[in-house]
């Protein structure tokens, strides 16, 4: 009798994820299995008493999902797990805190899209601008574009913070082209952007009508806010390369159920690789970004 798909689904937080746990049952994870309020220190012994129960043929129906809500937790986490396989005995691991990594993905494969699409145009050498972007989509979307050879700026209320975060993105992820910018300073900034992403809080708008009339260079605005009002104004949650009424330039508006659409199917992808791979696999936001580049 075939062994069955079993999923440990890890988390530092109080309570998995409903998201979570529904997307890897849809990828045809039959068990999942959940750990909550897990420490980096227990990685170890979990990592090993889920590769030794099990014959190294039934540990191809056997992975390991990271969630929490911090992306870069989650990144030590992988690591941690990689470390302590022990070869034939190792499972798939895959990390996607909060959603957001996948999140980022489908965010920038749509605007790679809409700006090839729109403007023969690439994130090579585009300007762009991450508001409220020192969160776990903001820290993803940034190394995802800067790899892509943009140039961008992590916009925030706490420019301590925002520096912070954007020498994370540089010296651990390799970007090297991202820089902290403070919402004071936002205009300014927006004025030279290719490119806005909206990874703020939901329900709070980061950008109004102004800021896009005045902000004349504007090629894409990727809104990842489903709450009203919307981050971005003028962007709908629906649409999906809109031109936008109030933009000088036709910049194309990117909404957060459009995004979303494109970061379910990357999620579901990644998380049935894990089990469909000839060879255990260790997924983050660049492998989701891939998936999301092949479903727009």
């Amino acid at each position: 009798m075939d062994k069955p798909y079993i999923l440990h689904l890890i988390t530092s937080e109080k309570n998995a994820s409903p998201f979570d746990v529904n997307m890897a049952i849809d990828a045809g994870w039959t068990n999942i299995i959940p750990y909550t309020n897990a420490e980096q220190t227990e990685i170890q012994t979990l990592v090993q008493d889920a590769i030794f129960s099990r014959s190294p043929s039934g540990l191809q129906r056997t992975g390991i999902f990271f969630g929490g809500r911090d992306t870069h937790e989650a990144m030590d986490m992988i690591q941690e797990a990689k470390k302590h396989m022990v070869p034939p005995f190792e499972v798939s691991v895959f990390a996607d805190p909060s959603g957001a990594f996948t999140t980022a993905a489908g965010m920038v494969a749509l605007t790679e899209k809409y700006l090839k699409d729109g403007f023969d145009h690439g994130l090579d050498k585009s300007s762009v601008v991450i508001l409220g972007g020192t969160g776990p989509v903001g820290v993803a979307s940034a190394v995802i574009c800067a790899k892509a050879g943009a140039n961008v700026r992590l916009v925030g209320r706490s420019i301590e913070k925002a520096e912070k975060t954007a020498a994370i993105c540089n010296d651990r992820y390799q970007s090297k082209n991202v820089v902290a910018g403070a919402d004071a300073d936002k205009q300014d900034y927006l004025n030279k952007a290719d490119i806005v992403l909206n990874t703020g809080a939901a329900g709070i708008q980061l950008m109004s009508d102004e800021n896009i009339q005045m902000s004349s260079n504007l090629k894409i605005c990727a809104d990842t806010n489903a709450v009203p009002p919307s981050g971005i104004a003028g962007v709908d949650v629906m649409d999906s390369g809109k031109i936008m009424e109030k933009s000088p330039n036709k910049c194309r508006g990117i909404g957060a159920l459009a995004i979303g659409n494109v970061k379910y199917k990357s999620q579901h992808e990644c998380l049935k690789l894990m089990y469909t791979s000839d060879d255990p696999v260790y997924l983050d936001f660049e492998d989701a970004f891939k998936f999301a580049q092949k479903s727009v």
